[in-house]
């Protein structure tokens, strides 16, 4: 299949260097709550990129759940091929995507594993489906049919019918803490508009890129 007229163009705005903020965390939050409250859809998701033991990449999306100076919070399946990854190997690299907007944001890192008291806060403010879902799926091993699957979600539903459902022990958050940010502007032919913020003594260092 030839896609190469497959094309658009980038019109809606642009970035200059004296308009963003100093610090890449202020930054980010003022285009997430642009992105948030005009209405794109699943705004918090982003591509999650790890690396195993054998230097093979894999990415994938999940859900930002909560984000300040310490870090970019998501949660999983301490199990998990992206666990499995994030064990051997800490560097991490995020991907917002709002095409909407025509934005990017680039983020790289590494990852820790959250407090049992943040993870245990936030699963209990998730759906109960959600809850028991999260123990009835050992994430990324192979099954047989989807119909053993729904058999244990009926199990654990009788377990746990009464009372709250526990934090399962392997079930938790991780913290990305930014290393690099990188801001990105769809402009018109192709001359977009692109800022990276590295780390500089106790402040940030902001360089606009070529695209």
């Amino acid at each position: 299949m030839d896609l190469s007229a497959m094309r658009e163009e980038f019109t809606k705005m642009g970035m200059e260097r004296k308009s963003l903020l100093v610090d890449p965390f202020d930054q980010f939050e003022a285009w997430f709550k642009q992105a948030s409250e005009g209405g794109i859809p699943m705004s918090n998701a982003m591509s999650l990129a790890t690396v195993d033991a054998e230097g093979q990449p894999s990415i994938r999306t999940v859900l930002l759940k909560f984000f300040d100076r310490r870090g970019m919070v998501f949660y999983t399946n301490y199990s998990s091929k992206k666990a499995a990854d994030m064990a051997v190997n800490p560097k991490v690299a995020l991907l917002f995507h709002w095409g909407e907007l025509e934005r990017q944001i680039r983020i790289t890192g590494t990852v820790e594993k959250v407090s049992t008291a943040e993870s245990a806060g936030y699963f209990l403010s998730r759906p109960r489906g959600s809850q028991l879902g999260a123990w009835c799926s050992e994430q990324s091993s192979v099954i047989n049919s989807r119909q053993l699957l729904l058999a244990k979600f009926e199990e654990i539903s009788q377990k746990f019918q009464h009372g709250e459902i526990p934090l399962p022990s392997f079930w938790g958050g991780y913290r990305v803490m930014p290393t690099g940010f990188e801001f990105w502007q769809g402009r018109v032919n192709r001359l977009h508009d692109r800022f990276a913020y590295t780390p500089e003594g106790e402040g940030w260092k902001i360089d606009r890129l070529a695209p």
